[in-house]
């Protein structure tokens, strides 16, 4: 898989998450996933996709940057929202915050087969 096909298949699952396709969600995410290390399989994926969706009902993934060394990506994400509760252990209750994500991602067979998460909590924390 060439760099500009694996970016065109990154913007692709970003668009799918951000229109909470569900369906379609397996074109992009290997069955048998991984998230920090856990074997999460796709129904855990988007059980985790969808609970964020329901804590974060504006949630909206904005890529920053983009790095492309196939078959990895790394991708800084920009989140602005307004979490409902909790967010990451934090009472954000309804205020708006700002936060970024370091995530990496691995592909097998055109799919994400690995996915490495830092989010920035430290931010959320400094806006509540």
């Amino acid at each position: 898989m060439t760099g500009q096909n694996l970016e065109a298949l990154y913007r692709g699952y970003i668009a799918c998450l951000n229109r909470q396709d569900w369906a379609d969600l397996g074109s992009f995410v290997h069955e048998d996933v991984h998230y920090n290390g856990k074997r999460i399989g796709l129904s855990g994926y988007r059980i985790m996709l969808e609970g964020d969706f329901k804590a974060i009902p504006d949630l909206h993934f904005a890529i920053d940057f983009l790095v492309i060394d196939p078959p990895r990506v790394a991708s800084r994400l920009l989140f602005d929202c307004t979490p409902v509760g909790d967010l990451f252990g934090l009472p954000v209750n309804g205020r708006r915050v700002s936060f970024t994500e370091n995530v990496f991602y691995e592909f097998e067979d055109a799919r994400i087969r690995n996915v490495w998460s830092i989010i920035d909590k430290a931010a959320v924390a400094a806006q509540v």
